[in-house]
């Protein structure tokens, strides 16, 4: 199997690289390399998504009758990578990756008419109301309930860990229509104005001082059943669906870069001994270690991509991707905070808002390393925790 890019491989990264550099303003480049999660602020994310709209390139996973590109995998894979590597501000998965290709399967033809074209253009910014207290990995004990009253559901309940829900003016939700049977057998998929009177977001402030989560509150909320997504109590269906975009990914070029920016705060700052930080052997040898482990993901990530180039099922690729690439993530964090020593304990919020004039304290490169590691502790749970990842690659790998 060759790893290696082809020759239109190298010029299609060339002319991805080229429209980055044309294109990415210096305020968003300093919005994407503050950013500490997974999530860039909508102000950002939205003014490099509409770039990206009028190009045609801010759907590369939607079919072309749908506003998608035409590319192939490998396409794809480079185009993600050379967005991670030059830092651009990171858009919302929540409408472009998830309710939008959820949509494609299983709406109807009028929510599909109305409802993509607002998803490619930024109109629609979107939240996932999965979540519950009580109801994480466990999804199908969720609880929020929605009665039928004509032509309308009437919800009742609670939904949390809501990402930008204090910004989205749509929510695609699961709902408890039937608690009689089967848990997973009573769930109904719904889509929800988040306008609809009843409906109540509260922030949830978190370790890194940020807004970023919520809990959202239903109180006699009614949505239309024609916002229904699929049949009645076979919204487990869908969710699962879904589910499959929320996993795998591009992980090594962000990995990449985080790696050059401990090694180029090492490089400047010093150690116990009053050498520098990378001249220290026990660092650099985690840093180095790091690095191979990288590079191993790097091309395990080329050769699932050269698998589904040649029409071939990568099987639980997603799930190792997944697990490999959020743990990795969560040891560079560690080595960075390491990195920065007593400079990770400083609250600079002010200072990584983009286009402050507040001066930083430490480096400037560290300023994100503590609040990117509080972040990051989600990401071996969300999407799916990496022990039910470990589980699903036991069982269609190892046959357990």
């Amino acid at each position: 199997m060759d790893l290696h890019f082809t020759a239109e491989d190298a010029a299609f990264r060339d002319e991805v690289r080229s429209f980055i550099d044309e294109n990415l303003t210096p305020e968003l480049r300093e919005a994407g390399k503050l950013t500490t999660s997974v999530f860039t602020d909508k102000k950002w994310n939205l003014a490099w998504q509409k770039i990206l709209y009028k190009k045609g390139w801010v759907a590369p996973h939607w079919p072309v009758e749908y506003g998608g590109t035409g590319w192939n995998e490998m396409q794809r894979y480079i185009f993600s990578s050379e967005c991670a590597r030059a830092g651009t501000p990171q858009l919302s998965p929540m409408g472009l990756r998830m309710c939008g290709p959820m949509l494609m399967k299983f709406g109807t033809d009028e929510q599909k008419a109305f409802y993509l074209p607002r998803i490619l253009a930024g109109e629609d910014y979107w939240c996932q109301g999965y979540s519950e207290p009580g109801s994480g990995s466990d999804l199908a004990s969720l609880q929020l309930k929605a009665v039928r009253e004509g032509d309308d559901y009437v919800l009742n309940g609670t939904k949390i860990w809501t990402t930008h829900a204090h910004f989205a003016n749509r929510m695609f939700c699961l709902v408890r229509t039937d608690a009689s049977g089967k848990p997973q057998q009573g769930i109904t998929f719904v889509l929800i104005d988040m306008d609809t009177p009843g409906l109540k977001v509260e922030p949830i402030i978190t370790l890194a001082g940020e807004h970023e989560v919520n809990q959202v509150f239903f109180d006699d909320v009614r949505v239309p059943v024609a916002n229904r997504v699929g049949e009645e109590n076979d919204g487990w269906t869908v969710a699962k669906y879904l589910l499959e975009f929320e996993r795998g990914g591009a992980y090594a070029a962000g990995l990449n870069i985080g790696i050059e920016k401990i090694r180029e705060v090492a490089s400047a700052e010093k150690s116990d001994s009053g050498e520098r930080l990378m001249d220290d052997a026990a660092f650099a040898r985690k840093l180095a270690e790091a690095a191979i482990e990288i590079k191993s993901m790097e091309i395990t990530e080329h050769r699932v991509m050269a698998e589904l180039a040649d029409g071939k099922n990568p099987g639980p690729a997603s799930s190792m991707l997944k697990t490999r690439g959020t743990e990795l993530r969560q040891r560079l964090d560690e080595i960075a905070v390491e990195a920065i020593a007593y400079y990770a304990g400083v609250d600079q919020r002010d200072a990584r808002e983009p286009g402050s004039n507040v001066e930083p304290v430490g480096p400037v490169d560290g300023m994100v390393f503590m609040p990117s590691y509080l972040n990051n502790r989600a990401a071996s749970i969300y999407g799916g925790s990496n022990e039910i990842q470990r589980g699903i690659m036991a069982k269609l790998v190892l046959g357990l």
